[in-house]
């Protein structure tokens, strides 16, 4: 057995919350804490208050907020798709501050698993090119690579995309409506242009018919990815608010299940659906009424590269001010 290790920890030069000094006294020596990482009955933590925790959190989730009000990207939905768009759009341009808002308090969407609740995961090539990129093994079966659970691929790309420095992801976050504005673009100024995302907790956002009036909170944005998915209790949200404030006059509804003609529907159709609105993955079957897919996931991956790409077009033409493009 390895012997105890004592660890030194320096004390930080501004702690937010001093604490109880009679408390910890004989933990602190020369301006050290003292720990000792021994697992045979006498492992010891550097001390805490209870309000540190609490300061530590709220300093660095509102600073946040406060900080992305104004961003570069919003992408809503933190699925296969809102993912792989992510980690090829801050990759390819580290200089944008991209938002992922997610209504569920698990990212991750419907990749956590593949078909019937099963675990192993199927992409079909080349979007296993991809998976390389990323280092998820998989095995070759010819036109197709599986990963032996679909976890492996979603925690991979889950965690690659929150240690880029220019990504935040707010999770448990629903969106529950978008910003349109004029469109500068539009030579007849009637056109409409998406410019930002009202959002809400989704634990309020669930409960509007229980409580009084709850209102939200915005941030904007000249681009807007949505990929939110196909129709369920927070699908295809764009695709419908489109239709409801009239950008769309109606939903295409997705089709039934046909593995080949879904796939490349979804990622040759990925494109700005409205001014400043980018669509990507599932959600596009009922925008434009294509064809389910199952349970492949490669057009999730190569959708969201797609998307990447569109947004990256925009920035390159456009004039862009305080988060508004303005030509």
């Amino acid at each position: 057995m390895a012997p105890a290790v004592i660890y030194g920890s320096q004390q930080p030069d501004e702690a937010p919350l001093l604490l109880n000094k009679a408390a910890v006294k004989a933990d602190v020596s020369n301006g050290t804490y003292q720990t000792k990482e021994d697992y045979e009955g006498d492992y010891r933590f550097a001390p805490i208050e209870e309000a540190q925790v609490s300061r530590a959190m709220i300093k660095r989730y509102f600073n946040m907020m406060y900080e992305r009000a104004i961003s570069d990207v919003v992408i809503i939905g933190a699925g296969s798709a809102g993912l792989s768009c992510a980690y090829h759009l801050a990759t390819s341009r580290p200089d944008l501050k991209i938002t992922i808002i997610e209504a569920n308090v698990a990212p991750g969407g419907g990749a956590w698993l593949g078909g019937q609740l099963m675990t192993p995961m199927v992409v079909r090539k080349p979007a296993d090119r991809f998976l390389t990129e990323l280092g998820v093994p998989f095995e070759d079966e010819g036109p197709f690579v599986v990963v032996k659970h679909a976890a492996l691929f979603t925690s991979t790309v889950l965690s690659r995309v929150l240690a880029l420095p220019n990504v935040v992801l707010m999770n448990a976050t629903a969106v529950e409506d978008l910003i349109v504005r004029p469109d500068p673009r539009d030579p007849s100024g009637t056109g409409q242009r998406v410019a930002g995302v009202v959002t809400n907790w989704t634990l309020v956002a669930l409960n509007h018919d229980t409580q009084s009036c709850m209102d939200p909170n915005v941030i904007t944005a000249p681009v807007i990815i949505s990929a939110t998915g196909h129709d369920g209790p927070m699908g295809a949200f764009s695709a419908k608010r489109l239709v409801s404030m009239g950008l769309l006059k109606e939903l295409g509804n997705m089709r039934g299940l046909d593995m080949n003609r879904a796939e490349p529907a979804i990622v040759n159709g990925t494109r700005e659906v409205a001014p400043g609105l980018i669509m990507t993955g599932m959600e596009l079957s009922e925008h434009d009424g294509s064809n389910r897919m199952g349970p492949t996931f490669g057009a999730m991956m190569a959708s969201g590269i797609k998307a990447a790409r569109e947004a990256i077009r925009i920035f390159e033409t456009s004039q862009i001010v305080d988060g508004k493009i303005v030509a």
